[in-house]
């Protein structure tokens, strides 16, 4: 580790006294779960050491650690991109900090474009693999050994079958696929979505992957989940924006916090 998860683990705790089982990290237009925590403490990103700071609109940059469904858990309300900086370790700390505080799962969630008609925007999609599109991986220059980590069960199929036995019971089964990262900040040309689908994947994003990446050479548990915002380049006649991502994304998110805390609750 860095060191600076340690450091700020060490904040945290002086904030709130425990441990914590379940991490999150919430992604465009999700901060809303964050409200949903109770007996909380809220810190800035900007008073956590080598904590990024968003500079996307949708993302609150704040660590909240509480309780959710009664299971202690804490929440990264909103992530730095590859984008911003170019640097794919950029959410090395916070993920760090997450298995400091004892979090032994990491459940990663973002907004996404869907390759698969019958996965409508305002579906949530439960990831069942990704594709790194981007070449770029966070464990570039580690030295250690332990960088030449399999990734063949990146999200860990135990974890992904609680978070459909729990969609199950709502009625409403949740669609699996495949999540492939590209770079951003520009949106996908029509020609990469039909490349995409070649290549087998269900949807495309912007994030997601070097957490997954970090999080696995930590030694924890992935599930990760995207809301779907819109459909890839070439499947819809309007243009693509951000500000549809958070439009839909916000449209979607009672559903999904209901799956978050109903999985929680599961396998806390």
């Amino acid at each position: 580790m860095s060191g600076y998860g340690r450091e700020c683990a060490d904040i945290v705790r002086a904030a709130r006294q425990g441990s914590y089982k379940i991490g999150m990290i919430l992604g465009s237009g999700l901060g809303a779960l964050a409200e949903e925590v109770e007996d909380a403490v809220r810190i800035p990103y900007g008073h956590l050491t080598e904590f990024p700071v968003s500079t996307v609109t949708s993302h609150s940059s704040e660590l909240v650690a509480g309780t959710l469904a009664g299971v202690p858990v804490v929440i990264l309300s909103g992530r730095a991109h590859y984008y911003e900086s170019g640097d794919p370790t950029v959410m090395r700390t916070p993920v760090e900090t997450l298995k400091e505080l004892g979090c032994e799962i990491l459940l990663a969630t973002n907004a996404a474009g869907s390759l698969r008609e019958e996965v409508a925007p305002g579906s949530p999609m439960l990831i069942s693999d990704h594709i790194n599109w981007s070449g770029k991986n966070p464990l570039i220059g580690e030295e250690d050994e332990k960088r030449f980590l399999d990734l063949s069960a990146a999200y860990d199929a135990g974890l992904r079958d609680a978070m459909k036995k729990v969609a199950a019971k709502t009625g409403d089964p949740i669609a699996e696929g495949v999540y492939m990262w590209f770079s951003g900040p520009s949106f996908e040309t029509p020609a990469e979505i039909r490349l995409a689908k070649m290549l087998g994947a269900d949807a495309v994003g912007m994030s997601t992957v070097p957490e997954v990446i970090i999080a696995r050479f930590l030694g924890m548990k992935v599930a990760a989940m995207s809301i779907i915002t819109n459909y890839g380049a070439g499947m819809q006649t309007h243009a693509l924006s951000h500000d549809e991502t958070k439009a839909v994304a916000l449209k979607g998110m009672e559903r999904m916090k209901e799956l978050v805390r109903s999985f929680v609750k599961e396998v806390g």
